[in-house]
C-alpha cells in the first residue's frame, strides 16, 4: 500500500487527503462553533454569549474576580443579556460586593421577571449578608415557584439549620 501511494503524486495524495477529511464528516477538522438553534426558529448569535460563557466557567472554578470582570464585560456588550446580568450579581456576592449585587439583580428582575433562579439567588445573597428574614421571603417565593428544585431546598434547610453562622454567631 505504501508503494502504490508513493507513485501516486502530490496532487493525488492531497486529493485522498481532502475525500478522507470529508468522510469523516470534517468533525475534528473544521471545528467552528455552531449557532444556538431554538426549535421552530432559525440561528441566532447573542453577542456577549462568549463572555458569558468565560464568566461561567471561571465562576464554576471559584475564580470570583474573573467571573466577574467577563459578566460585566458581557453586560456592556449587550445591556439585555439576563443571564450575564444574574452570574454578574452571584459574582458580586462571592467578592463581597452586595450593593452592586442588589443592582445587578434588580437589573436582571427587569429582563427576565422574578423566575425562581433569581429569587433563589438573591435569597442566598441575603443569607451570606446575615439578613435572615428578607432570605427566609426570597426562598419561600423560589419555593413557590419551583417547589421541587433542590437548589432551593438545599438553601432553605441550610438557612434554618444554619442560622447562628450567617448571622454573625459562629465563627
Amino acid at each position: 500500500m505504501m508503494m502504490k501511494l508513493r507513485y501516486l503524486g502530490l496532487g493525488r495524495m492531497t486529493t485522498l487527503a481532502g475525500l478522507i477529511l470529508v468522510g469523516l464528516g470534517c468533525q475534528r477538522v473544521c471545528a467552528e462553533p455552531q449557532p444556538y438553534i431554538e426549535p421552530e426558529y432559525g440561528p441566532r448569535y447573542y453577542q456577549g454569549d462568549e463572555e458569558t460563557r468565560l464568566g461561567r466557567a471561571h465562576f464554576l472554578h471559584g475564580d470570583y474576580g474573573l467571573a466577574e470582570a467577563h459578566f460585566q464585560s458581557a453586560v456592556e456588550i449587550n445591556p439585555r443579556n439576563g443571564a450575564a446580568w444574574i452570574g454578574l450579581a452571584a459574582s458580586y456576592d462571592r467578592i463581597g460586593r452586595f450593593d452592586l449585587a442588589d443592582r445587578a439583580y434588580r437589573r436582571a428582575r427587569q429582563l427576565t421577571g422574578a423566575n425562581y433562579v433569581i429569587l433563589n439567588n438573591h435569597g442566598y445573597s441575603y443569607m451570606l449578608r446575615g439578613d435572615r428574614r428578607r432570605a427566609r421571603v426570597l426562598l419561600y417565593r423560589a419555593n413557590e415557584r419551583a417547589p421541587n428544585d433542590p437548589t432551593i431546598l438545599n438553601n432553605i434547610s441550610i438557612l434554618d439549620s444554619g442560622q447562628g453562622y450567617f448571622s454573625g454567631i459562629w465563627p
